[in-house]
């Protein structure tokens, strides 16, 4: 489970519908949405993916990962969850490992 920030102003993208919608162009499947507001998809290697909007400036993320699957697999879906990402946080994968990298550092996490 890991807590993303989602760059600020940039949660229009993924409130209300936009979340679903991300996850369904990204993965190319259907979106399960729980009541208690969690957006469950299952993508290759990604079993499953969970997403939920924890406020305007956090998305929580839970994902396991199948060993079963082929290497070409898990490299298109790490490359599909961190398309995924950069789309719902607004920010690249290197912005996110340094705001990782400084709530570590605060004990934030």
């Amino acid at each position: 489970m890991t807590v993303q920030d989602i760059k600020r102003g940039h949660w229009k993208v993924v409130d209300g519908e936009g979340l679903k919608n991300l996850m369904a162009e990204q993965f190319e499947t259907d979106v399960e949405v729980t009541d208690e507001g969690w957006h469950y998809v299952e993508y290759g290697a990604l079993k499953p993916l969970k997403a939920k909007m924890l406020s305007k400036s956090e998305l929580e993320i839970i994902t396991v990962s199948d060993p079963g699957v082929t290497t070409e697999g898990a490299a298109e879906s790490i490359r599909r969850y961190n398309t995924f990402l950069v789309a719902a946080t607004g920010f690249s994968s290197k912005e996110r490992k340094k705001r990782l990298n400084k709530k570590a550092k605060e004990g934030k996490l």
